[in-house]
């Protein structure tokens, strides 16, 4: 019986199953876009394009009733991202230069919101085109 670590022939190629199966690990890492590290304590971060909004028409168009997608009432001072569905309702995250890098909840959704994209809510329109387009790395504790 052969060792993982023992030389195996496919095709006239000499294989070390053991260098195979650490390059193909690494490769995944690597490679697949938006990959999140977990830092062991439940958070991941993941590289995102963030961009903001607020609850006007020009922003929201028809769905600007001043509640988000899971129902949630907006108030004076709310601070919440609009997400992705893979990312469900109340999950936290951390986003530099947001709410004072304290957590935030998903409460909300968006047509655009598609992958390793964020929308953070802002009262004004105004500050929500401040805040531009960002390319950062998001901070993630699922619920």
């Amino acid at each position: 019986m052969k060792r993982a670590d023992q030389v195996s022939y496919f095709r006239g190629f000499a294989l070390n199953v053991r260098a195979v199966v650490s390059v193909i690990v690494l490769a995944a890492a690597v490679c697949v876009p938006g990959y999140a590290a977990d830092a062991g304590d439940g958070w991941q971060t993941v590289a995102m394009r963030v961009t903001a909004y607020c609850p006007c028409p020009k922003c929201c168009g028809e769905y600007a009733d001043g509640i988000t997608a899971n129902g949630h009432r907006i108030r004076p001072g709310d601070t919440f991202a609009a997400a992705d569905r893979r990312y469900s309702f109340g999950t936290e995250m951390l986003i530099p230069g947001y709410n004072n890098s304290a957590p935030v909840e998903v409460l909300d959704r968006g047509g655009a919101i598609k992958g390793n994209r964020l929308d953070v809510f802002f009262a004004t329109h105004e500050e929500a085109l401040q805040w531009g387009v960002r390319y950062l790395d998001v901070e993630i504790r699922r619920k």
